[in-house]
């Protein structure tokens, strides 16, 4: 059985469909991007891994369990266990990027401040951000903000970590230093990445496999590879930009 499964999902907002009997899996230990044109539900799907948003019909399973069903109580330690770094760092500009890094440690881990402080900048270190650990979200740039919302989120040791748009708004050196990131935390940290995008460079350099979803469904599965050399009319018109067919949204 897949580590992660999204098992036929119905997902409507104010009765419009968003996602029909959509079906995923994906494996323990890879990076999987999920692409598609703007409100197709890519973030959607996503957001349903942690309840954050409930399926109207289907079944979600994350390590041979089923999630879906759980109350809020039940899913407290699958969230402990699965982390996500939303399109906006979401950072705390009163303090101090350890102290932001610090706030789960406190929380969940019971860590006093000199020992939460002491694990942020490891954490920090992990991101190539520990010579900032002093600094304010307001004296960093957009990428810097980004690799230490990401330190935030690695300080429950999450198995895995959802990213949500995380190259959105970035220059291209912050932008790849956040896929090398990404890529690094699955090949020396044995960390599930599931990313949703809309940046090629990322897709194509970054993912193990891609899931394209179309109109509510996983359209197709591959690899960069195979994904470039679909011939596919509705693949080739999302990643080339030509209109081919009868998709709403051509391109990236």
């Amino acid at each position: 059985m897949a580590y992660i499964e999204w098992k036929g999902v119905d997902k409507a907002f104010g009765g419009k469909p968003v996602l029909r009997k959509m079906s995923l899996a994906v494996n323990r230990g890879e990076v999987m991007f999920i692409i598609g044109t703007s409100g197709v539900g890519k973030s959607v799907t996503i957001k349903h891994l942690v309840g954050l948003l409930r399926i109207d019909a289907g079944e979600i399973w994350f390590d041979d369990r089923r999630i879906d069903q759980l109350s809020e109580r039940e899913l407290a330690p699958v969230r402990r266990r699965i982390g996500m770094v939303f399109q906006s760092s979401t950072l705390f500009d009163s303090m101090t990027l350890a102290e932001n890094v610090a706030l789960p440690l406190r929380k969940h881990k019971q860590l006093g401040h000199k020992a939460s402080l002491a694990e942020a900048r490891e954490r920090l270190a992990q991101v190539y951000m520990q010579d900032y650990a002093e600094r304010y979200p307001a004296e960093l740039s957009d990428g810097m903000r980004k690799r230490a919302a990401i330190a935030r989120t690695l300080a429950l040791s999450p198995e895995v970590v959802l990213f949500d748009e995380p190259t959105t708004g970035l220059d291209p050196v912050s932008a790849r230093r956040i896929d090398r990131l990404i890529r690094e935390l699955a090949d020396n940290l044995g960390v599930t990445a599931i990313v949703v995008s809309h940046d090629p460079p990322s897709i194509f350099g970054v993912a193990d496999r891609i899931a394209f979803l179309y109109r509510g469904v996983v359209h197709v599965v591959a690899t960069p590879a195979q994904l470039r050399a679909s011939e596919d009319p509705i693949v080739q018109q999302f990643i080339n930009g030509r209109s081919t067919g009868p998709m709403e949204t051509p391109g990236f």
